[in-house]
């Protein structure tokens, strides 16, 4: 889609958090009340046909607008975190990521078999954290599972939709 405003709103952050890497800082977009506007109109008519029961925000910046769409669709909000965040019994998945290894977990009651869920987060680059979170919400068996990102790093050396299953449904607002 590459919304101008987005685009030119999106600051990027040279060698961050480490040298030759240009971080996409999605919280110039937040900030931002019109940007909030688009990326929640742009989400709302890509999924407004779809049954979405269930968002799953990846930590931490994906619980902004899952939780911003999850209003308009009449859907809930799950929500995927680091291990020891969540108070009730988790279900955990671990993964290699771009600086190293990491866990995510989700209550092992936020989903179930009759979930149309719609995995959200900021960014795709490697794709190591979100992949983790589809085989995670795999495990719970809904109806089916969409995924989606505010930001779309497209680079011959990320190549970060390549790790999921060649039937996933993933989406993106913007792509670099």
């Amino acid at each position: 889609m590459n919304n101008k405003i987005l685009l030119e709103n999106l600051r990027c952050i040279p060698d961050f958090p480490q040298k030759g890497i240009n971080f996409r800082d999605v919280t110039t977009l937040f900030k931002n009340p019109e940007c909030l506007q688009i990326m929640e109109k742009e989400l709302y008519d890509m999924y407004k046909d779809k049954g979405i029961t269930k968002i799953v925000g990846i930590e931490s910046r994906g619980f902004v607008m899952s939780s911003a769409l999850a209003l308009r669709l009449n859907a809930g909000v799950v929500l995927c975190r680091k291990p020891g965040k969540l108070p009730a019994k988790t279900v955990q998945e671990s993964y290699t990521k771009e600086y190293g290894t990491d866990t995510i977990e989700i209550h092992e009651d936020a989903i179930n078999e009759n979930d149309i869920v719609l995995l959200h987060d900021d960014l795709l680059a490697t794709g190591g954290t979100m992949k983790a979170a589809y085989d995670l919400v795999k495990k719970f068996n809904p109806k089916k599972i969409y995924v989606n990102f505010l930001i779309e790093l497209v680079h011959e050396n990320l190549n970060g939709r390549e790790c999921f299953d060649k039937d996933a449904d993933i989406t993106s607002l913007i792509q670099i």
